[in-house]
């Protein structure tokens, strides 16, 4: 969905009064933890809800209970349901950073290679993230934590970034 980033996914009910437990899929979950309102996609539309409460569980998950939904029977129609925030809620990076969904579909160009590929997704693994880029048909992850001199061409959709000698060699040879 266009102008909005995925947070994490409604995962189950939690008890019989309409609340739910929403996985969040971010790298920090505690930034989360004062959400008002939040989108779901329904049938291919981001639908508000706004949150009655919120509360913070282990592993990620926090419990909501919102505005409208009372009962099991609501609530089990929000289940599997990606959640979203609008894209305006996002502080702006500079041009050394970004956002890992906002760079989905870029072209990944090395400094001394040139063009290595698209990128298709991070892994967002807490100490190694890593970048994937599809290069005709072959996957190739590149670690974000190393000091990669990153540019972020929004305007181009490009990021130019430059890998460790001998790290592409291994995917490419």
């Amino acid at each position: 969905m266009n102008g909005y980033f995925q947070i994490g996914h409604i995962a189950k009910l939690h008890g019989y009064q309409g609340e739910v437990s929403l996985f969040l899929d971010v790298t920090q979950p505690d930034a989360y933890h004062q959400l008002k309102t939040v989108f779901l996609e329904m049938d291919g539309i981001a639908t508000p809800f706004s949150i009655k409460s919120l509360k913070p569980m282990n592993n990620g998950f926090i419990v909501i209970k919102f505005e409208g939904v009372n009962s099991e029977e609501e609530a089990r129609r929000l289940l599997r349901h990606p959640v979203f925030l609008a894209d305006s809620l996002l502080p702006v990076l500079d041009e050394h950073s970004f956002y890992d969904h906002e760079i989905l579909g870029f072209d990944v160009v090395d400094t001394a290679r040139g063009l290595i590929g698209k990128a298709t997704g991070v892994i967002d693994h807490p100490s190694n993230p890593l970048l994937q880029v599809e290069m005709d048909g072959v996957e190739i992850l590149i670690p974000l934590n190393l000091d990669l001199n990153k540019i972020v061409n929004r305007q181009d959709k490009r990021l130019t970034l430059t890998t460790p000698e001998g790290l592409l060699d291994v995917y490419l040879s």
